[in-house]
Formats: C-alpha cells, structure tokens, sequence
C-alpha cells in the first residue's frame, strides 16, 4: 500500500471531538502514516500536543495563524518560543497573511508573521505558510527573512509565483480544491509543476474535496486526493505518493 504524508491536517479541531479516533484509524488505514497538526493559536498549543500525544502519526508544528489576530498578544510570541524549546516541531505554522477577510488588519497580521519567521530562522525551522490574495507579500517577507524554506500551504497563485517560493526552498501543498473541475489554474498548476515540488496536505476538516461536497473533510481522503493528481499528471498513483512522501520528508526532516 502506498505511503501517504497528510503536511496539514487540524485533527485537534471540535469539528473532529465525536470521532476523532475514528478519522486517524480511517486515515491509517487508507496508507497515510504521518499527519502534521499546525497549532492557530496559543489557546490550542495543548490541544494540539494533546492530539499529537495520543496519536503515533501525528507530529506538532507551532506558529500563530493570521485569522486569529484578535486573540493574539505580542507576549503569545514569547510563549511560541517556550513551546519550540519544550516540544521541538517539525515547522513554524500555522503562520502567513490573509487579505481576503476584510476585518484582519494588515499591519497586525506583518506584525506577527515577521517575528515568526524570526522565530523560525531562530531555530533553523522551515514554515507553514497561509496564504491567501498574499503571495507577493509573502514572498516579500521571505525575501527580506530568510527560512529553511517551508510550504505554501492550499497554494493558488500564479506560475511565476510558484517559481519564486520554489526558489526559496519551498514546497507546494495541493489538496482538496484541485479536485474540483472548475478550478483551472490550480489544476494547470498541479499538471505542470515539477512533482519535486508538491507536497500533499487535506487541511482537514476545511477545503473538502470534490467528491465530499460541502462535508467535512478527514485525514483519510488523502488517497484518493493523491489519486486525482495522479490522473491528471497521467502518472500512477504510487509515483504520486513516493514523490510527495520524499518531498515532505526531506523538507519537514521527519524520520
């Protein structure tokens, strides 16, 4: 059975609390071995470290997530810290810019994803970027604060912008909205990047696949999402899952 990496899964999220050992056993099941559980803010660091203590595939990254800036404080940083030296993670994240929600302030969000990539230069950590109407941004940062690289998580954004975060070290996540047929340019991405750079990610419970509709999405769909990757890239999926499992591994420095 091929191997799979889900590189973004909240498994810790209340969506998951009726059957939260249900989804990781379904997940195992399906082939997919390793699921990275990014924290969103201070208030979930135990949340997440629980989830990651319970389940053997599940590894922590920690990082402040751009939607939640009006619940983050600058000492949150400090702790951000303390939690990297007390449970090393596998990256910084969630961190990045959201300027499609209107009500995130700009300036807070560059506030809080600068010093996190401080941070995580700090620690010689890559990251977890969310990305969203922010690439250029994002890129302009990274520039200017230099990472291990990381991945640009639910990537959308142009070829030339994959080229540049490429450049920098960095890998693509693909998940669940390539799936749907409608979505052309990440579909053209997903077809004409190098395999070298993708890595696969669910984002569970968020951006369900096709298939799911409107549901929630589950760890376990990362099969089935690696195998409309493959089919698009007229490729087996077996190549799919070793390519993206390499690329993760290497990035994220899993064992």
């Amino acid at each position: 059975m091929p191997f799979f990496i889900d590189t973004h899964c909240h498994l810790d999220a209340a969506e998951f609390d009726a059957d939260r050992d249900d989804a990781y056993a379904r997940a195992v099941a399906a082939g997919v071995g390793v699921e990275i559980i990014p924290a969103v803010s201070r208030a979930n660091f135990a949340a997440v470290a629980a989830t990651c203590a319970r389940y053997p595939g599940c590894v922590p990254a920690w990082g402040l997530h751009p939607m939640y800036i009006h619940v983050h404080r600058p000492e949150h940083l400090a702790d951000l810290r303390a939690q990297i030296t007390a449970q090393r993670p596998v990256a910084v994240g969630e961190i990045g810019l959201d300027l499609f929600v209107r009500d995130l302030d700009p300036a807070t969000q560059e506030y809080f994803l600068v010093e996190q990539l401080k941070i995580a230069r700090d620690h010689d950590l890559p990251v977890l970027l969310h990305c969203r109407r922010a690439n250029d941004e994002l890129l302009k940062h990274l520039r200017r604060i230099g990472v291990r690289g990381g991945i640009a998580h639910a990537f959308n954004g142009s070829p030339q912008q994959a080229d540049a975060f490429i450049k920098l070290g960095f890998k693509l996540g693909f998940g669940g909205a390539f799936t749907w047929p409608r979505a052309n340019n990440l579909r053209r991405l997903a077809v004409d990047l190098p395999l070298e750079a993708i890595v696969l990610e669910t984002d569970s419970p968020d951006i369900p696949p096709v298939w799911i509709g409107r549901g929630r999405n589950a760890p376990g769909e990362l099969p089935r999402i690696a195998q409309t990757l493959a089919e698009l890239r007229g490729i087996d999926v077996d190549a799919v899952a070793q390519a993206t499992t390499r690329n993760a591994r290497e990035l994220l420095r899993l064992g």
